[in-house]
């Protein structure tokens, strides 16, 4: 019914009227999925808020990764969401500052990521740590800035780099890169190819050429691509470049990020007035919450009933997983009074 779609900002459904099916079918199996919980809301209101939660970024929480995948605005709102999440990551002595004192691995960034995403693929998250790294030593440690901006490369342009790859290596070995197969598939899951090795420093291809490639690639492409203006700026700037220096430099020019649009400037990275008014917002509720009055005795504190804090509505996604979760957490009521008694 178009009444449904009503309080929905149109100007998005406008940007993303490529990918409304995508929501509309996802929207359509939440509500099979989680009926018995919705009827209580009434269908209206669960399409209302479930296009709202898709015009904000914020239905991708907790969803699986063949969905947070699936179109350019999923994967931006994952990025943001995971920038707004960790961004404390970076912070240096409290402070917010470009220097990051708290360095982790490939492996705990990946914990991190599936924290967001349960099933999210590990080899995006190393193939992002070799853009910082250069090699494989997923061991080493690595920056939030760094890894982050890397990571955005590789998560959003995953299709792109893989037909780069495919580019360079046929540049290198000399043959026509025309012939490169642009992937068509949308799971993630490309041709494997060896990583181009670049620890010779006199190994690289010819930029000019390189750029010429690429351009191609661009105009053919389904998928999204970064601008070809930035990145032929970027190799004109050069003789001859490197596979993984083209990847470092994709993941540090601002403009790519911009054009992006998921993350703020480098110099901005830990910034996020929003979200720390949010956060003491809801600090000023907890702290509000357990202040019960003067302590007149402990026996009139052990009196008092208790009040619990006011739920906050997860995406409808995770629906089920809140009544497991309750049960679970019910459970373990009984278990532990039963311990005490």
């Amino acid at each position: 019914a178009p009444y449904i779609l009503t309080s929905v900002s149109y100007s998005f459904l406008f940007a993303a009227q490529r990918h409304v099916l995508t929501y509309m079918e996802d929207a359509v199996s939440q509500l099979l999925e989680n009926r018995e919980d919705i009827s209580q809301y009434g269908i209206a209101r669960f399409f209302t808020e479930y296009f709202n939660s898709v015009r904000q970024g914020t239905h991708i929480l907790f969803r699986e990764f063949s969905f947070v995948q699936a179109t350019p605005h999923n994967r931006a709102s994952f990025l943001r969401t995971f920038w707004r999440c960790f961004r404390t990551v970076g912070k240096n002595g409290g402070k917010y500052s470009n220097i990051c004192c708290y360095l982790l691995t490939a492996q705990e960034y990946h914990c991190l990521l599936q924290l967001l995403c349960p099933d999210f693929p590990m080899e995006l998250t190393q193939k992002a740590a070799r853009i910082v790294l250069m090699d494989d030593a997923m061991d080493c440690l690595m920056s939030f800035s760094d890894f982050l901006f890397a990571f955005q490369i590789q998560f959003y342009y995953s299709e792109f780099l893989e037909s780069v790859a495919a580019i360079y290596q046929d540049l290198l070995a000399g043959k026509n890169p025309n012939t490169v197969i642009v992937p068509t598939s949308s799971s993630g899951q490309h041709r494997q190819r060896q990583p181009p090795n670049d620890c010779n420093p006199l190994e690289g291809v010819e930029a000019s050429l390189f750029y010429q490639c690429l351009e191609s690639l661009c105009d053919r492409s389904k998928y999204s691509c970064p601008p070809s203006a930035l990145v032929k700026e970027m190799l004109s700037s050069v003789q001859r470049m490197t596979f993984y220096g083209f990847l470092m430099a994709l993941a540090k020019d601002q403009g790519i990020n911009r054009a992006l649009g998921a993350l703020p400037d480098k110099g901005d990275l830990f910034l996020d007035p929003a979200m720390d008014q949010e956060i003491e917002k809801l600090v000023a509720q907890v702290s509000g919450l357990s202040v019960s009055g003067p302590a007149s005795s402990s026996a009139d504190t052990a009196n008092m009933p208790v009040r619990n804090s006011p739920r906050i509505n997860s995406p409808w996604k995770p629906l089920h997983h809140r009544r497991k979760m309750d049960a679970e957490s019910e459970g373990s009521n009984e278990e532990t009074d039963s311990s005490e008694n």
